[in-house]
C-alpha cells in the first residue's frame, strides 16, 4: 500500500514540467493548486454491478457507488460510472473508460475496481487472466488518469458472500486481489483491499445476519421480485452502505484522502438517503 504523497509524486512524474522563459513555471502551478483547491472535485468510480447506480425497477439492489456520497465531503463529487457485467477489458472495448477520461481533471480521482466478470472464462468478451491480461487492462487505467494529472487508486474486489459449513467467511476471487496487489506496488498506485476489509466483515457479521446485507428476498416480499431472490454477490442498502462506508475509510487510511476530506465514517445512514434512477 502507498501513502499520498508516493501517489501524488508518482502523478507528477508522469506529467511534463510546464517552462517559461527557460524556467519552470513555478508561479503557474502553483496557480494551478489554488484553482484544484478552490473548484469541486471529482470521485470517478469504473468498475461492475457491486458499485453501479441501479435503476428503480431494481430495487432494492444496490451498489456501493451510490452510498459513496455520503461518506465523502461535500466538495467531493461522485462519478460513479460502474456498469453491470463489466470486465476490466469490456468496459474498455465497449468505450466506456474514454469518456471518463475526456472529463477527468488534475486533481481528480478514478477508482478502479474489477474482477467478478474478468473471472467467466466462458465469456472470451469478458474474460481476462489475472497475472497478464488483467493486469495489462488494469495498467490503462491508470496510465489514462495519469496522464491527465488525476490520481488513480486499485481497489481489490469486493467479497461474495460464502461461507463453509463450519461457517468461515470464503475468498472467491482466486489469484485476481493478488494480481491487483501486485501491480499497485510494481506501479506506485495506492490501493484499497477491500476484499480483505469486506471478508473481515462478512467473518463478522456471520452467515445468516450478513444476508441482510445482501440481495436475498423472501418470495412476496418486493414488487419487483415476486418470486424471492438469493443473491451472494450483489448488494441490498446495509451491504452497499458499509462497502461504501469502507472504501472512504481506506481512501483516508492509505492517504488518498486528508481527514477533512471524509465524513461520517461512524454515523448511521439512513436508507432513504439513497436514490434508485429511472429507467432511460
Amino acid at each position: 500500500m502507498i501513502s499520498r504523497r508516493r501517489a501524488l509524486a508518482a502523478t507528477a512524474a508522469a506529467l511534463p514540467l510546464a517552462v517559461v522563459g527557460g524556467a519552470p513555471a513555478v508561479a503557474g502551478v502553483q496557480e494551478s493548486r489554488r484553482s484544484r483547491a478552490h473548484r469541486m472535485r471529482t470521485v470517478f468510480v469504473a468498475g461492475d454491478s457491486t458499485a453501479a447506480g441501479k435503476s428503480v425497477s431494481a430495487a432494492p439492489e444496490t451498489g456501493w457507488g451510490m452510498a459513496l456520497p455520503f461518506f465523502l465531503h461535500e466538495h467531493l463529487a461522485v462519478a460513479n460510472r460502474a456498469v453491470n457485467g463489466r470486465s476490466s477489458k469490456s468496459f474498455i472495448d465497449e468505450g466506456r473508460l474514454a469518456p471518463i477520461l475526456e472529463a477527468i481533471r488534475p486533481g481528480d480521482f478514478l477508482l478502479v475496481q474489477f474482477g467478478h466478470n474478468d473471472q467467466k472464462r466462458e465469456d472470451p468478451a469478458r474474460h481476462t487472466e489475472p497475472w497478464t491480461s488483467y493486469q495489462e487492462h488494469l495498467l490503462q487505467y491508470v496510465t489514462g488518469a495519469r496522464a491527465r494529472g488525476a490520481c488513480p487508486v486499485l481497489l481489490t474486489s469486493v467479497e461474495r458472500r460464502r461461507f463453509d459449513a463450519a461457517g468461515t467467511a470464503l475468498a472467491t476471487h482466486g489469484a485476481y486481489p493478488r494480481a491487483v496487489r501486485a501491480l499497485a506496488a510494481e506501479h506506485g498506485v495506492p490501493l484499497l483491499d477491500i476484499a480483505a476489509l469486506s471478508l473481515a466483515l462478512w467473518q463478522k457479521l456471520g452467515p445468516e445476519p450478513s444476508k441482510r446485507y445482501f440481495h436475498w428476498l423472501a418470495p412476496g416480499e418486493s414488487p419487483n421480485y415476486p418470486d424471492g431472490v438469493s443473491d451472494n454477490t450483489h448488494f441490498h442498502p446495509p451491504g452497499a452502505i458499509e462497502v461504501a462506508r469502507m472504501t472512504a475509510r481506506a481512501l483516508r487510511s492509505e492517504q488518498v484522502l486528508g481527514a477533512h476530506e471524509v465524513r461520517r465514517l461512524s454515523a448511521d445512514i439512513p436508507e432513504s438517503w439513497l436514490t434508485w434512477h429511472e429507467e432511460s
